[in-house]
């Protein structure tokens, strides 16, 4: 055979795969630009309220850990969602969410999930996608939230399956003609992207450069922040300054120059503050642990009507104590608490009626305990559950609407197992505290913290594999041991306390 005549065969040939290729992509294109138009980014909100209606942090109140969960998984969505609209953007890394989304009726899905009893259930899902519409529809598919209503914005939504590609086809091409050709399969592509999973090397490498510029940048601010906080509670004799809320250090700054405003304003409304705690929160009163919380949305008008208040709330913080005791007493003995990290920021009018109704139905009850016979456990009282449980910290969890009965019998069932949680849980919290300062000494760190989500557990697990490793990066920084990977507007590194090698 003439080898001349088979190298013009094969030419012509790839001159018609080039051709039909051309024509098919352009029909495609024409397709695209009749049936449907971009999805902007007024267009991607819209068609997400359902998704922010189901997993906003502020339906989240009574629940501390899903809350923050659900604040910085959005923080991150939205850079995600931001990086799609910029011009000119290339950048592809597969981002991994995790979001408690509230529902009525618990549905079937193929994600990762588990439920509660408290209405909500977990979620875990990947973005991979390079567009905004297959963006919003693996969201809400992946939160088994409807998107019927996409078809009103005037966009050609396509079934989930479709719009996990990264271009939105009528046609598929066999495996041959990528081999044949020398074309990249974006179906490979996409499925080699998704089996890579982030490391710790791999993000520190990326990251490391953004978050020294971010922690350089808020340093004086961060000094004026310990200065303030210093001279305010030296001024007030208080026992410490806290924040609910994970606001950055210019929005503390800014809440602590108002608090000093308002005590150079009005001092004498500040004369009952001497040793109690002041926390920064969403609404302000005084929270069931007896302390003084102030509304940053509040005036000074509100600050100082709650300052004038405190008296009163002295009073009714004693009555509080009183009915603990008497609950104990009732109990055999087991100790009434309140945990700030497991437990809502009740006010304490609300945590006083919680109290005041179990009190009576247990006096009610006449419950058989002897005294004493539980002296050294320990209880907390829940409105959110409908069965007792025990907690691997040892305390109980249990619900005000709880059957007395059953109550008797759960507590009888499981008093030993919870004395021996108890002692686990002092035996957990110095090994957590030795890990965390021999991590930061090991690495150099300026600060090691976890977020309350976060078990000792789980630290424990973190800090030990995080000391068999070498960390150059971290040298100076401020590292938050969370649920997932970020850097925070002030610098801090965020990585989860389940990081890969």
């Amino acid at each position: 055979m003439d080898e001349s005549w088979l190298d013009h065969c094969i030419a012509e040939m790839f001159c018609c795969l080039r051709a039909v290729r051309r024509l098919c992509l352009e029909k495609v294109f024409l397709q695209c630009v009749l049936q449907s138009r971009a999805l902007s980014g007024a267009d991607a909100i819209n068609a997400l309220r359902p998704f922010y209606f189901a997993v906003h942090p502020d339906f989240f109140g009574q629940h501390p850990k899903e809350r923050e969960v659900n604040e910085n998984s959005l923080k991150r969505l939205n850079g995600y969602l931001e990086n799609l609209q910029k011009p000119g953007f290339r950048s592809f890394k597969p981002t991994q969410l995790t979001f408690y989304v509230r529902e009525r009726e618990p549905n079937s899905s193929n994600v990762q999930e588990s439920f509660s009893s408290s209405g909500f259930r977990a979620v875990s899902f990947t973005l991979h996608t390079r567009d905004l519409l297959s963006t919003v529809l693996d969201i809400l598919n992946s939160c088994s939230l409807s998107t019927e209503h996409i078809q009103s914005l005037n966009v050609n939504s396509q079934p989930h399956k479709e719009a996990k590609s990264t271009v939105n086809r009528p046609i598929k091409w066999d495996k041959t003609y990528y081999s044949f050709t020398g074309f990249k399969d974006p179906e490979e592509e996409l499925e080699q992207a998704q089996r890579v999973e982030t490391t710790l090397i791999s993000w520190l490498d990326d990251n490391e450069a953004s978050a020294v510029k971010k922690l350089r940048k808020s340093l004086p601010l961060r000094k004026e922040l310990e200065r303030l906080k210093f001279e305010l509670s030296h001024q007030l004799q208080l026992s410490d300054i806290r924040w609910q809320r994970s606001w950055g250090v210019a929005h503390r700054c800014s809440q602590l120059h108002s608090l000093g405003r308002l005590v150079q304003q009005r001092p004498e409304v500040l004369k009952n503050v001497k040793g109690r705690t002041v926390v920064f929160t969403d609404r302000s009163g005084m929270s069931a642990a007896g302390h003084i919380m102030l509304g940053t949305m509040d005036v000074h008008h509100h600050w100082t009507k709650i300052f004038e208040r405190l008296p009163n709330y002295y009073k009714l913080q004693k009555r509080l104590l009183f009915l603990e005791d008497r609950i104990s007493q009732l109990l055999g003995g087991i100790q009434v608490i309140y945990i700030e990290e497991l437990q809502p920021l009740l006010t304490l009018e609300e945590y006083y009626e919680t109290l005041d109704s179990f009190y009576n139905k247990l006096r009610d009850s006449r419950l058989p305990f002897h005294p004493r016979s539980l002296r050294g456990l320990q209880m907390i009282l829940e409105s959110d559950r409908y069965a007792p449980s025990l907690h691997e910290f040892g305390h109980f969890m249990i619900p005000t609407v709880c059957d007395p009965t059953t109550l008797q019998w759960f507590i009888f069932a499981k008093a030993q197992q919870a004395r021996e949680n108890l002692k686990r849980k002092e035996e957990m919290m110095i090994t957590e505290k030795e890990l965390i300062d021999t991590s930061t000494e090991k690495f150099s760190l300026d600060r090691l913290y976890k977020e309350p989500s976060v078990s000792s557990a789980q630290m424990i697990d973190c800090c030990k594999r995080l000391l068999e490793e070498s960390l150059p990066y971290l040298q100076g920084m401020h590292l938050c041991i969370s649920h997932f990977y970020s850097v925070l507007q002030d610098g801090d590194l965020c990585i989860p306390w389940n990081w890969k090698n």
